[in-house]
């Protein structure tokens, strides 16, 4: 599991368009990479849109934001569509960056176990280090605490 100043596990991902998008070059631009369990649930449509309402910020600050999931690329699309989403989305089908990265859990719901997404943000510098971690993201407040992150790298 990657932490505050490691090097960033490198990937390359569809986004949401069909394009793969290489982490590395998207350097020097820092990335806010979040990795969220399912489109179109609630606590990950509010966290879209909480990204998506700070993109001009972000923007600003020249940093990329990537929402990352299991998906499947044409979901992605729907997702994007029907929110109006400012964010890029990443598809990460088979979960290994998503295993690279830590935040495939084990997950109980009913009784039952299952492996999910933990919803977990890193920012990565222009470096391609990793400045920050947040870890079981609570959502309301979570996009502007990362913003104030990101400017600080600046």
């Amino acid at each position: 599991m990657p932490e505050t100043g490691d090097t960033a596990p490198e990937f390359t991902l569809p986004q949401d368009g069909g394009d793969p998008l290489t982490l590395s070059a998207l350097r020097p631009a820092p990335v806010v990479l979040y990795f969220y369990p399912k489109d179109d649930t609630s606590g990950c449509t509010k966290e879209a849109i909480a990204f998506t309402g700070l993109m001009p910020e972000f923007e600003a600050a020249g940093v990329r934001v990537l929402g990352v999931s299991k998906d499947t690329v044409a979901k992605h699309a729907k997702f994007r569509e029907k929110h109006g989403l400012g964010v890029g989305l990443l598809s990460d089908e088979d979960g290994a960056v998503c295993e690279a990265y830590g935040t495939l859990v084990e997950k109980s719901m009913y009784g039952r176990s299952y492996m999910g997404i933990e919803r977990t943000t890193f920012l990565i510098d222009g470096a391609g280090k990793i400045a920050q971690v947040w870890r079981k993201v609570k959502v309301p407040g979570h996009a502007e605490a990362v913003l104030e992150a990101a400017r600080a790298l600046g």
